[in-house]
């Protein structure tokens, strides 16, 4: 890019920014490669190495290239401007299919003719040649190219005049009395020039064979043809090489061309935009659109259903119960709870670190996703995809929806790793439940001490011993109230409780549901959102380098 800048501030003034158009047409093209037709992406590209590499050549001359077909006397009317016989015309025209340069200040023109292709025999520097000094200096920073019939029966005729035509500064096209109107360079060269009127002249050659009263008539007749391929404006010179008539008013349009140091400029700014708007034709005009918060939460809510969220909250409510009960409920029940299956464990979650070694940490044992809910994720994600692509062109609409199914092979095995990998948070008993527990027992021990002494007490009486005394608590005996009071208040303890650890398992179950949700969106982003937000941002990428080259 440094160098691109210092060749457009050799070429131009200060105040242009063609370097910058050069520049934004190339990162456009870069960024709409793979999302819109290769052909248009390709033909940017061009555009754009072509201009910067004429950027980082000589700022000092100008190339004006004569094209026409054959007969139409453009080889007369290069000899005509160079003044030299130069070219070979009619009959004596060579078959090759190099173009004939004459440059006028040959100096800082070498790597310039060699970037054109134009062989060194082929080279013939004005300088060089017996003339006065000052037609030499009006005319001198031209590189004038003879080109070969665009029209001509060899084909190395027909590429080197296209290849030359995108490379030439100013075009000068010559033309017959009798084909100006020939579809073959208007449908093939005119037409795709398109907006380049500003850098085209064009020369109606064999004036002299038309009768003088038709002669203006035929000149507006090539303005409007010429106009009807978008070159309005275009400068028509009538000319006759072959007497000399128009030759200096022709010369003299080069020279004022050439002497402003412009020509170069629009040529590049004419190809950029160009360019630039048949890309933007194939990307579309639309605003770069974000993203809506609303969509992505629906997105988000069909993963969590197709990976069995409400499935996985409800194993963590009723796990909670399961495992806090064990702990404040009364001993005598509680022990026999231990026969239930832990609703995690059957799911292979919350399985501890040794669990885990034996399943497996990426594998969960949570149902599948009901085609129901495979169907709601498509619809989510087409939804999603579609929203963003409206406004889009087709083509780059179309990438957009392919971003976001790109990575849906992996959609499963990362939704059931996102829930294997979650804390849930369930395998730990409140702190509370602790201290319940060991009240619990302290509750069941009293019972059994109660229960004993009762008994002891029985079997002395059976045995008719002395009975030992019995102390009393208010109106009970102490042995019936250990045994009374363990029981009863166990049993009240373990309903409190269970109040209580239905509120833990509640809070538990929304704590879980949001770490997961948290997690699966995690997925919903790599897998869907974060393609297509990169899809975005070359979007974004591609509207604001187009505006550069355009502006």
């Amino acid at each position: 890019m440094t160098s691109l800048l210092e060749g457009a501030k050799k070429l131009v003034t200060r105040s242009s920014d063609v370097g910058a158009r050069v520049d934004g047409l190339e990162r456009a093209a870069a960024a709409s490669r793979g999302r819109v037709d290769d052909a248009v992406v390709d033909a940017a590209q061009a555009v754009a190495d072509r201009a910067a590499s004429r950027l980082r050549l000589s700022a000092d001359h100008t190339v004006v290239a004569l094209a026409g077909a054959t007969g139409s006397g453009k080889s007369s009317t290069f000899n005509a401007l160079t003044q030299l016989e130069l070219s070979a015309v009619g009959v004596r025209r060579p078959t090759t299919s190099w173009a004939t340069a004459c440059v006028w200040g040959k100096e800082g023109a070498e790597e310039l003719l060699e970037w054109l292709g134009i062989p060194a025999r082929h080279q013939v520097t004005r300088d060089s040649m017996l003339s006065k000094a000052d037609e030499d200096v009006e005319m001198r920073g031209v590189v004038l190219l003879d080109l070969p019939d665009h029209d001509s029966t060899e084909v190395s005729h027909h590429l080197e005049v296209e290849r030359l035509v995108q490379l030439a500064d100013l075009m000068v096209w010559v033309l017959d009395p009798q084909k100006y109107a020939d579809a073959a360079i208007h449908d093939r060269f005119l037409k795709p020039l398109a907006g380049h009127s500003e850098v085209m002249l064009v020369v109606l050659n064999h004036i002299d064979t038309v009768p003088e009263d038709r002669r203006p008539s035929m000149v507006e007749d090539v303005r409007r043809l010429l106009e009807a391929d978008g070159l309005a404006g275009v400068p028509v010179v009538p000319v006759s090489a072959r007497n000399g008539w128009g030759v200096d008013e022709l010369r003299a349009m080069i020279v004022k061309r050439v002497a402003e140091k412009k020509v170069t400029r629009s040529r590049l700014e004419a190809d950029v935009r160009t360019a630039a708007e048949r890309l933007q034709e194939a990307v579309g005009t639309g605003k770069p659109p974000t993203l809506s918060k609303e969509r992505v939460a629906a997105l988000d809510d069909a993963l969590s259903e197709a990976a069995g969220v409400p499935t996985v909250v409800r194993a963590v409510a009723d796990s909670t119960r399961l495992r806090a009960n064990r702990a404040t409920g009364w001993p005598v029940t509680a022990w026999f709870s231990r026969l239930k299956p832990d609703p995690l464990k059957r799911l292979h979650l919350d399985l501890g670190s040794a669990g885990k070694e034996l399943t497996g940490a990426a594998r969960t044992s949570v149902p599948k996703a009901t085609g129901v809910q495979r169907a709601r994720v498509d619809t989510e994600v087409r939804a999603l995809a579609d929203q963003v692509g409206e406004g889009m062109a087709p083509s780059w609409a179309n990438a957009v929806r392919s971003a976001s199914v790109s990575r849906l092979p992996d959609l499963t095995d990362r939704l059931d790793r996102a829930v294997a990998s979650t804390d849930l948070g369930a395998d730990r008993i409140p702190a509370w439940a602790g201290a319940v527990r060991v009240l619990q027992y302290v509750l069941i021990l009293s019972a059994i001490v109660g229960a004993g002494w009762l008994a002891l007490l029985s079997l002395g009486s059976y045995a008719r011993l002395p009975e030992p005394p019995t102390p009393d608590v208010g109106a009970f005996p102490l042995p019936t109230l250990l045994l009374v009071g363990g029981i009863v208040l166990g049993l009240l303890l373990a309903l409190v409780c269970r109040w209580l650890v239905s509120l833990t398992a509640r809070a538990r179950a929304r704590a879980a549901d949001k770490r997961l949700r948290d997690a699966i969106s995690a997925v919903s982003d790599e897998v869907v959102v974060a393609p297509v937000r990169a899809e975005l941002a070359s979007y974004a990428e591609v509207r604001e380098a187009l505006a550069t080259a355009l502006r």
